[in-house]
């Protein structure tokens, strides 16, 4: 009779719902609706939105639950998963061939049509047109990208239950202040799934610090109005350094007996000095007399097994838009294939970028150990890593290659 009762028990236990994961999808809507409204509205009303912005903003708004790095409250949390990142797999597949031919080649076109304006944005801003139209073309394909999601619900969705909740929190505030502006209708107010807007894939943030009125209709317009859009891209460059008369940089040869350990925006110096190494163009062609008193700064990407590369300040300028050194890349290579009708890099990338994201991490723990300064244990092998590892291995004896792999592993520790 008690084995049958502790059957019962058991057996109740297992159907009956357990309150920690009773929520469903109905319930966390609620939820969300009485945020919408006892939380946020306060917030909103005391930075100067007004009610009628308020309820036009979120009139028909529900949570969009197929945004990725969602935690819905009462829902179990999700798995960790093994860390990766994209860009440790080989990097050439990031320089698409064919996709950077047709976009240079819809971006001489746009060149040409829109010469007038690009000419007006350089005198103006000092950006030169072909940097502003890759950007423009990498972001959305030079505005024909599909912006399908309300930009409202999908930063109220993050600010409501993803991992950045505070972060998305501020961002829909700020878009809240877009609308109260008039610059936009809530109906037009489109972007990604990440909450990015318009053609330059601005998040709210940045679009009041940065898009303005450039075709003079009382609007920044960074929606339909391209030269709205290319100007606002360029107002963004400027505002984060960009430096008149100056490019990106150029693809270089290294030589053998020259450390790859000394890349960096921290260790600049004129360009005259790199090629007092032997460091050159690897086009043959020689870097123009302005630009040899100026600083550059090494840059090896994959280290030793890649295209090597002298930048200029821009280069890191670009990189404020995407932080990336494959993003910065692939804009410049863009650009100056939109200017110049040049081709790929020459320097072929190696079959580099295996490893996870958590090795690389234990790496960089172990050099921060032995001293070195890696920019912190996140994973990703940013210049100051790949120049830790190369002065870390010219110090053991190794040929300095000053990027992570697998042969590290069990010998850094």
């Amino acid at each position: 009779m008690v084995r049958q009762i502790l059957c019962f028990l058991s057996l109740l236990c297992i159907l009956l719902p357990l309150p920690a994961l009773a929520a469903s999808k109905a319930d966390v809507e609620a939820q969300f609706q009485s945020w919408v409204q006892q939380n946020l509205w306060p917030e909103a009303q005391k930075d100067g939105i007004s009610e009628k912005t308020f309820k036009a903003a979120f009139s028909g708004i529900t949570l969009n639950w197929d945004l990725p790095d969602l935690v819905p409250p009462g829902f179990p949390k999700p798995k960790e998963q093994p860390q990766t990142q994209a860009e440790f797999s080989s990097p050439a597949p990031y320089f698409n061939e064919a996709r950077l031919q047709k976009l240079a080649a819809t971006g001489r076109s746009f060149a040409s049509q829109y010469g007038p304006t690009l000419k007006r944005i350089e005198k103006v801003y000092g950006v030169p047109g072909p940097i502003v139209l890759a950007i423009w073309g990498r972001e959305t394909g030079f505005g024909a990208a599909k912006l399908p999601n309300s930009a409202i619900q999908v930063l109220a969705t993050k600010a409501f239950m993803s991992t950045r909740k505070e972060m998305f929190r501020t961002e829909l505030i700020a878009a809240l202040s877009i609308l109260e502006h008039g610059d936009v209708t809530p109906d037009q107010f489109m972007g990604s799934w990440a909450g990015a807007l318009g053609q330059p894939q601005f998040m709210p943030t940045s679009y009041l610090k940065y898009a303005v009125d450039f075709d003079g209709d009382g609007h920044r317009n960074i929606w339909t109005s391209v030269p709205d859009t290319l100007a606002s891209i360029a107002n963004y460059l400027v505002q984060k350094g960009w430096q008149r008369g100056r490019g990106w940089g150029y693809e270089v040869t290294i030589p053998e007996n020259v450390s790859c350990a000394q890349e960096g925006p921290d260790l600049a110096k004129p360009i005259s000095h790199w090629t007092s190494l032997g460091i050159a163009r690897i086009s043959g062609k020689t870097f123009p007399s302005d630009e040899l008193r100026a600083n550059g700064m090494m840059l090896v990407p994959a280290g030793r097994d890649g295209p090597e590369f002298i930048v200029t300040p821009n280069f890191y300028v670009i990189k404020e838009y995407n932080n990336s050194d494959l993003y910065g890349l692939y804009i410049g290579n863009l650009a100056d294939r939109i200017a110049y009708g040049s081709g790929a890099f020459q320097g072929q990338w190696g079959d580099v970028g295996k490893m996870l994201r958590s090795d690389v991490a234990g790496m960089q723990v172990t050099l921060e150990h032995k001293g070195y300064d890696v920019g912190g244990t996140d994973g990703l092998p940013g210049y100051k890593t790949r120049r830790s590892i190369g002065q870390w291995q010219e110090k053991s004896g190794r040929k300095p290659t000053c990027y992570p792999d697998s042969s590290m592993l069990g010998v850094l520790k």
